[in-house]
């Protein structure tokens, strides 16, 4: 006879809950929540739910009961809708020991939130410094927003096509990029996702291919601190990047946001911090790690009563080694790329990662490394590395990075260019390095086989000072000379001639290397903080755009964007190699560069055949006097004539011109380079004017 059908009976999920995915999880099918959350050494754990009319007193508790409800370290449950009726938010009581010398902090009165929660709710009373405290903080601590019971899935995400030698970064903070008056949007959506959605028209124009968002994490709005390194919440928008302030338009903006960039052909990158959280030092509020689990989320001494370590600086270093932290970090980002649609990350702190569980550097590919990379490489996502962390002693800059494919963040490009520029000596050896793709630090040899996009070079970001700033104040620590006055304000025209032709020296300089470029908001324009490398906290005109410098400053910004376009149309210049034998450097006479300390000179010819591209001859004035330079025979002959398209020193619109109107140069054996001053020339292939003239 046929087998009979097996008798049916509930699931044990049905009635447990599941342990994974770890969070708050809407199941259409069973019309019922999933709730999960990891604590090794807790005692008790009690899920609260609470509706919006009352956020102090829980309209549903559900006490996780052993043995049902964990699960190895997970806890879990499940909760019918018909039980949760119309609550909307969520936190946990988590009980267990009070040993601050072991690392446990558990106090059952604590309100927490949900790690893996998908938008926080911060109620009318929130109150940081109750956090700080003994004592109960309902209707005083950040809540998890329950997940929509009627949300349909977001829409297909429409990836850009993926930027190679025109891929040029522009970081940019969300809420300082369009918050002042003069941004030209609505005056309720400055500062907003929104807000950046409505100023893509002008990134198209600029020619960025990628912007790099500072941190977008959810952050405990009364910390003070404004660029948004303090993160709570790992799987939410910032709420108050949002038109409105909620938690829904910030999650729907930030996908429109994304998805026009997308269409506009823009990829967008997030810089996220996975190495410490907004709990703060010692002593700091107790939201959510700390006190579910403080032993297992952060890191310590082995050995030694507990205490935090502070590599990051901020106190709490994460314990990025820890199982339950990777999954952590993992998790986030999977939600970030899958989604959110987002293309990159930049990884605040990067060298973290590299620390493993009993506190010591791992030489070699730490797991967590190895799972990220896995991971962008499932998704074509690109991974970005800050290779240092705290006070330096982590410092991994190029091959000593354990993310062997990653890109990272240059810094020797930074302060050498930037030392060139001041007028420092033994510097062209290290200008030649970097233009040619640092390869000292990302060697091109068969044991390493570095590439040259690896390096994100850079002169200014969010950390420092403006590229402006950098002309306009002494500051040894920047590597910073003033042109000869301190300040911006009455500042003589010759000065302020010099400024701007040190910008666009320093522009120049970062389109013309090999290697990825990123520059952040503003400075196409001579953005300025006054000078202050680190307003991290300022919510003000030091942080906020003025878009009014788009027209006081438009020859800057005519020579940026036209800059953009130059490298954009030479793919000779970025490669994804050196530019081994098609590169020849040379001195002001032609021959070899001269290479002593005292030198402040340098010139290349690039020959672009290889790349079925144009010849580039660039020279480069670091001195305070004009040099006539002569043209190498290297860069004589099998050409058209040589035209000179870019001359830092010459007046707007004759300091950069578009290839088909700019002259050929008269006096080859005489080219003459303005004191602190770059000129670019540029020679068309014999057999691209062919192409040209027979079509």
């Amino acid at each position: 006879m046929p087998n009979a059908p097996l008798p049916t009976s509930p699931s044990f999920t049905a009635s447990d809950g599941a342990p994974f995915p770890p969070g708050a999880l809407w199941l259409p099918d069973e019309q019922a929540f999933n709730f999960s959350i990891f604590s090794r050494n807790a005692t008790a754990i009690m899920l609260l739910l609470y509706r919006a009319d009352d956020l102090a007193t829980p309209c549903l508790r559900v006490p996780f009961r052993l043995p049902h409800n964990k699960t190895g370290d997970m806890w879990h449950a499940r909760v019918p809708a018909s039980h949760a009726g119309d609550a909307c938010y969520y936190g946990y009581s988590v009980a267990g020991p009070c040993r601050p010398e072991d690392g446990l902090l558990f106090d059952a009165e604590k309100l927490l939130l949900d790690p893996y929660a998908r938008g926080v709710f911060f109620p009318p009373g929130f109150d940081r410094a109750a956090a700080c405290r003994p004592g109960p903080t309902a209707g005083r601590a950040p809540l998890g927003v329950l997940p929509g019971r009627a949300d349909t899935p977001p829409p297909p995400i429409r990836r850009p096509r993926r930027h190679d030698h025109d891929l040029v970064i522009y970081e940019l903070h969300v809420r300082a990029f369009t918050r002042d008056p003069s941004s030209g949007v609505p005056a309720a959506w400055r500062g907003s996702y929104a807000a950046l959605t409505a100023r893509i028209p002008y990134l198209k124009a600029l020619g960025i291919t990628a912007v790099e968002l500072m941190p977008v994490f959810q952050r405990d709005p009364l910390h003070g601190t404004f660029w948004g390194y303090m993160p709570l919440n790992f799987f939410s928008p910032h709420a108050g990047y949002a038109s409105d302030g909620t938690v829904d338009t910030a999650l729907r903006e930030f996908r429109e946001m994304v998805a026009a960039l997308h269409e506009a052909e823009i990829e967008l990158f997030l810089d996220v911090v996975y190495n410490h959280t907004a709990e703060d030092h010692s002593g700091g509020p107790v939201w959510s790690y700390r006190g579910i689990d403080n032993a297992s989320y952060y890191s310590s001494t082995p050995g030694t009563p507990f205490r935090a370590t502070n590599r990051s600086g901020c106190g709490n270093d994460l314990d990025v080694a820890a199982p339950v932290v990777r999954q952590l970090i993992l998790s986030s980002v999977w939600f970030w790329i899958a989604e959110m649609g987002i293309d990159g990350l930049r990884f605040d702190l990067a060298s973290t990662f590299s620390v493993d569980e009993t506190g010591h550097v791992d030489p070699t590919e730490p797991p967590i490394v190895t799972e990220l990379s896995d991971t962008a490489h499932h998704w074509h996502t690109r991974l970005i590395a800050e290779p240092w962390a705290g006070d330096g002693s982590l410092m991994q800059l190029g091959r000593a990075f354990p993310g062997r494919t990653w890109r990272q963040w240059n810094a020797r490009f930074r302060d050498d260019v930037r030392r060139f520029l001041r007028g420092d000596q033994g510097c062209v050896p290290l200008l030649m390095t970097r233009l040619y793709g640092s390869t000292d630090l990302f060697p091109d040899d068969r044991a390493h086989a570095a590439r040259p996009y690896q390096s994100i070079n850079y002169l200014a970001s969010h950390d420092g000072l403006t590229l402006r700033d950098l002309f306009s104040y002494d500051d040894p620590g920047q590597f910073a000379a003033n042109c000869g006055h301190q300040g911006a304000a009455d500042a003589p025209e010759p000065v302020q001639a010099l400024r701007r032709r040190q910008t666009r020296n320093g522009f120049c300089l970062l389109m013309l290397a090999n290697g990825t470029p990123m520059f952040q908001a503003g400075d196409e324009f001579g953005h300025s903080r006054g000078g202050d490398p680190n307003p991290y906290d300022r919510d003000d005109t030091t942080n906020w755009l003025d878009w009014r410098l788009t027209e006081n400053e438009a020859p800057l910004l005519r020579f940026v964007r036209m800059l953009v376009a130059f490298r954009a149309a030479h793919p000779s210049i970025a490669r994804s190699v050196g530019w081994r034998d098609d590169v020849s450097w040379h001195g002001v006479d032609g021959g070899d560069p001269d290479l002593r300390p005292v030198s402040r000179s340098l010139a290349f010819f690039l020959r672009g055949a290889t790349m079925e591209d144009d010849d580039l001859y660039v020279l480069i004035n670091g001195w305070d006097d004009t040099l006539h330079f002569a043209l190498p025979e290297a860069a004589q002959g099998a050409g058209t004539a040589w035209r000179g398209v870019i001359d830092t020193a010459a007046a707007p619109p004759a300091d950069i011109l578009p290839p088909e109107a700019a002259l050929p140069v008269g006096d080859m054996e005489r080219l003459t380079v303005q004191a602190r001053a770059i000129r670019v020339l540029l020679r068309t292939r014999r057999d691209k004017t062919r192409q040209d003239n027979t079509r």
